[in-house]
C-alpha cells in the first residue's frame, strides 16, 4: 500500500534512512498529512497504560528508542512529549500532526515494551477477571489497585475533561475500564504478527 501524501513534515527524517524494523509496518493508503486523530489519541492512550504499569515508563520508552535504533524519529523526552501532544484530547494538544515514521516508532516501541511487560500483564488480567466474576472490589488485590490508581491519575491530569468525547468517562469505574481495555491490547500486541495487526488496527474505517 502506498500513501498519498508527504509524510514527512518540518524537519523529519526520510523514510530511507530508518531503521529496517519500520518496514515490517506497512504503509496505510491515506490521502491526507500524517496520521488521522483516532490513531494518535490510541497509540497515546496505550502509552498512557504503559507509564501506568511501571514506574518510569517514559524512561523505558526512551531507552527502547535507542536500543531499537529509533532516536532519528525519538531523540529525546521533548520529542516524544511533541509527538504524544498530537492527541486531540490532551491538555497540552498540539495541532503538529504526528506522521506515519513517528506513529510506526511509537507502535513499535509500545509492543516491545508489550512483550517484556508480558507476564506482568497476564497476571492483572487474571486477577482483574477473578474479582470481578467474584464480585470482589478491586482494590481488594494491590497490584490491580496500583494499576488502576496510576492510569486514572495519568489521564485525569493529562486529558482535557471538557471535550465532549470524554464525557464518557467521567467516573473511576469508567477509567477503570478503558484501563483495563488498554491491558488487553496490549496483550494482544505480544501474539503472533500482533505488532503488524495492532498497527493495521489503527487505521480502520481511515484508508481508502
Amino acid at each position: 500500500m502506498n500513501v498519498y501524501a508527504s509524510l514527512t513534515p518540518f524537519d523529519s527524517p526520510t523514510h530511507e534512512a530508518m531503521p529496517m524494523i519500520l518496514d515490517t509496518l506497512p504503509d496505510p493508503a491515506i490521502a491526507r498529512q500524517g496520521c488521522p486523530r483516532r490513531t494518535t489519541l490510541q497509540i497515546d492512550l496505550m502509552l498512557l497504560a504503559i507509564e501506568a504499569l511501571e514506574l518510569g515508563g517514559s524512561e523505558a520508552i526512551l531507552a527502547f528508542a535507542q536500543e531499537l535504533d529509533l532516536t532519528k524519529i525519538i531523540k529525546n523526552r521533548v520529542d516524544l512529549w511533541r509527538m504524544r501532544t498530537s492527541n486531540p484530547l490532551r491538555r497540552a494538544h498540539s495541532r503538529r500532526p504526528l506522521s506515519i515514521l513517528e506513529a510506526k516508532a511509537l507502535v513499535v516501541i509500545t509492543c516491545y515494551i508489550a512483550r517484556r511487560l508480558t507476564v506482568v500483564i497476564r497476571q492483572i488480567l487474571g486477577i482483574y477477571q477473578q474479582l470481578s466474576e467474584k464480585q470482589i472490589p478491586l482494590e481488594q488485590n494491590l497490584r490491580l489497585a496500583n494499576y488502576l490508581e496510576r492510569f486514572r491519575t495519568h489521564f485525569k491530569s493529562r486529558m482535557n475533561s471538557r471535550r465532549s468525547v470524554l464525557l464518557t468517562l467521567n467516573s473511576d469505574e469508567k477509567l477503570d475500564e478503558l484501563a483495563i481495555d488498554l491491558l488487553a491490547k496490549l496483550l494482544f500486541c505480544t501474539g503472533t504478527a500482533g505488532m503488524q495487526r495492532f498497527w493495521i488496527s489503527l487505521f480502520d474505517g481511515e484508508v481508502e
